[in-house]
């Protein structure tokens, strides 16, 4: 019986490597992501028929989030995976005394808020099922590390995404939940095609910066998920090698 798992942003980026490699490598898998036509385009380049299913879920909503765990027990019966995907940047380039209520408010429902309902959600049904377990990744980001100019919100979220990894880890032991965080530094998607423009450094300069194939994000999360519930990446950095990070700022 294959393993099952629910990706959260899983209509693009990635969100949608990391369902495509696992539906490769025989996971059932359950895409969720506010739009319907980018799921199904998902599904389409999947290409396996009854065992990935997308469910339009938007996480800032704890009644669809609901929906899509009840979906995935009724069409799967138990679920063994949780990549927690789903992140807003929020207004790029905004100074901080000048970012909106609203927009922080956004990323914070969507970033933070979002990841801990659908990670309590999954922790209920793997507590519950039998056998018992399961694993959730959660996607950082190398902002959990250090900011970005003009990245309050983002930053701040990622920041406390890594106290939500690691508060999961420690609940979840009893019930053989293991919780483990991969922080990806320019991972070549939509989001980070501005990068091949010039994007503000820690300096005040603008500059270009290098990035990596999507493919090597989506092969960490599959070997993550794929270790015994004995075993725990609990922290992972996969970023491109010369971007600027390590000495950031």
């Amino acid at each position: 019986m294959s393993k099952v798992a629910v990706v959260t942003g899983a209509g693009s980026g990635i969100g949608r490597a990391v369902a495509l490699e696992l539906a490769d490598a025989g996971w059932s898998v359950a895409l969720a992501g506010r739009r319907r036509d980018a799921l199904a385009e998902t599904e389409r380049l999947a290409g396996r028929d009854g065992a990935v299913i997308a469910v339009p879920t938007d996480v800032t909503r704890p009644e669809q989030i609901d929906a899509l765990f009840a979906a995935v027990r009724d069409r799967f019966g138990r679920l063994d995976l949780l990549f927690n995907n789903a992140g807003s940047f929020g207004p790029r380039n905004v100074p901080l005394d000048e970012l909106r209520h609203e927009d922080w408010q956004a990323v914070v429902d969507t970033n933070l808020t979002g990841a801990f309902l659908c990670a309590q959600a999954a922790f209920r049904l793997m507590r519950g099922q039998d056998p018992q377990g399961g694993r959730i990744i959660n996607n950082g980001s190398v902002s959990a590390h250090a900011p970005r100019p003009r990245s309050v919100a983002y930053t701040a979220t990622k920041h406390a995404l890594t106290g939500l990894t690691k508060s999961l880890s420690l609940d979840g032991q009893p019930y053989g939940i293991a919780c483990g965080q991969i922080d990806i530094g320019n991972a070549a998607t939509e989001m980070t095609e501005r990068m091949r423009a010039g994007v503000p450094q820690a300096n005040g300069e603008t500059a270009v910066e290098p990035v990596m194939d999507v493919a090597d994000v989506a092969r960490t999360v599959r070997h993550m998920a794929s270790l015994p519930l004995e075993a725990n990446v609990q922290f992972a950095t996969v970023m491109a090698t010369a971007m600027p990070f390590i000495g950031r700022g």
